[in-house]
């Protein structure tokens, strides 16, 4: 990406002393780090017993966000994630060749989960879905799966411009990778099509039908969190997280 790339690290206590590899937790929007709590988290998550100890990797992202994060190869009709491809890229051939040989950790595709807020819930299950040769498990809080092809038109009820849908229906099934989805029901107020329920739900649960018709169950592969007053912020994405972290890691 032609870009530094600032990451953080955090391992259980004992890794040093360990002889055996850690399962691994990538995290789209690492500096969100602090203002997430999420040092009390995982303290908490690498003491508790029904948690499997594993290893968080938080990727910073700069002032081109918008334009790294997305769906790789194909830029929402602003040109926004124009650059989603070179980020993918750089995950799956350099970011996790890299953590590999520096780091004690799994090399197997079941250990690593892929987890993001946002448009980096976006991206992340853009690249976990396009890749499942790496990764088992991916986590999205808030996605922004309004991420279209063109301008919404009132009153398109398949409104098939939303990129992921055909991202996920143009790949085959693969059995064994799971998917963990968030919402707020103050995510947002937009209601675009006038059904009562707000665009966060909506997108979210259409991405979940979508994965359902290409063979994945719901209940079971797919989970669905809809916290009650919720909000598109990181203070809710940050409570939510224990409650990722045991799906993600569960003994």
């Amino acid at each position: 990406m032609n870009r530094k790339v600032v990451f953080r690290f955090v391992a259980p206590g004992n890794y040093r002393q360990s002889e055996r590899p850690f399962p691994v937790l990538l995290m789209n929007d690492g500096q969100d780090y602090a203002a997430m709590n999420l040092e009390k988290t995982l303290t908490e998550a690498f003491d508790d017993k029904d948690i499997k100890p594993f290893c968080y990797v938080g990727i910073s992202c700069n002032d081109n966000r918008i334009n790294e994060y997305g769906t790789a190869g194909i830029p929402d009709f602003k040109n926004r994630g124009n650059k989603a491809k070179e980020y993918s890229k750089f995950i799956i051939e350099e970011f996790i060749p890299f953590l590999k040989l520096e780091f004690k950790l799994s090399k197997k595709q079941a250990d690593w989960v892929f987890c993001g807020m946002s448009l980096g819930g976006l991206s992340a299950l853009d690249i976990v879905y396009n890749h499942p040769a790496h990764f088992a498990k991916v986590g999205v809080f808030s996605g922004s799966f309004w991420w279209r092809k063109k301008a919404y038109i009132k009153g398109d009820t398949l409104d098939r411009s939303r990129i992921i849908l055909d991202v996920i229906k143009n790949r085959s099934y693969v059995a064994g990778q799971k998917f963990w989805f968030q919402c707020g029901t103050a995510d947002e107020a937009a209601d675009r099509n006038n059904n009562g329920i707000i665009d966060a739900i909506d997108d979210t649960l259409d991405v979940i039908k979508e994965l359902e018709k290409k063979g994945y169950s719901y209940p079971g592969d797919i989970t669905y969190l809809e916290i009650n007053g919720g909000k598109h912020d990181l203070p809710t994405w940050g409570t939510v997280f224990p409650e990722f972290l045991k799906w993600a890691f569960k003994q």
